[in-house]
């Protein structure tokens, strides 16, 4: 499995608005408008998680998160939760996705919710400023596409020692190590 690129997210952001958009046009005409855009974040928020499982290195879990966010969008839905809920369920699901698959750190994990707050604001502001599903999903998507350039982990103990330091380390466990299988052997012949 291939780590996630930047260009990769323009393209699926880009796929994603113009799907999203086509199907909405096409079904808000026949449905109410609201439930074809829950059904609308729903799936292709399903897809977006089936892309980010495609992409992580990580094995455990998939089935279990796949089921998490089919009981979660069950149980949204059926609660009738306002949209701005319904959006905010789905965007913390997939911070949380995110976050388990990608990220080894908090300061990792606090970037990326920053990150899907940044994409839920320029969604709003592209909705608000135009009215257009395609761009609203397009500026939500561009912004999540961005989350590959937040590194694994974002704390101190990420930098590297000295090599001076790691070898003077390596040489201490070396040397306890050797200390007590010559204790070891030491006691046994007694």
């Amino acid at each position: 499995m291939k780590q996630p690129t930047f260009f990769e997210g323009v393209a699926l952001a880009l796929v994603a608005s113009l799907l999203g958009s086509t199907l909405y046009s096409v079904f808000s005409s026949i449905f109410p408008a609201d439930a074809v855009l829950r059904l609308l974040i729903a799936g292709i928020g399903l897809a977006y998680v089936f892309y980010l499982l495609s992409r992580s290195h990580e094995r455990v879990g998939r089935v279990t998160v796949v089921a998490g966010w089919t009981l979660a969008t069950v149980v949204i839905w059926f609660i009738e939760s306002p949209l701005m809920l319904y959006v905010l369920v789905h965007l913390g699901l997939i911070w949380l996705i995110r976050s388990l698959y990608f990220y080894s750190s908090v300061l990792s994990a606090l970037a990326d919710l920053g990150l899907n707050g940044l994409s839920l604001a320029a969604a709003i502001w592209a909705a608000g400023q135009t009215g257009s599903v395609f761009l609203s999903l397009w500026c939500f998507f561009l912004v999540q596409a961005l989350f590959v350039a937040i590194p694994t982990r974002l704390n101190r103990r990420n930098r590297k020692t000295p090599a001076g330091l790691e070898n003077e380390d390596r040489f201490q466990r070396a040397h306890r190590a050797a200390e007590a299988a010559v204790h070891k052997l030491s006691s046994i012949r007694q």
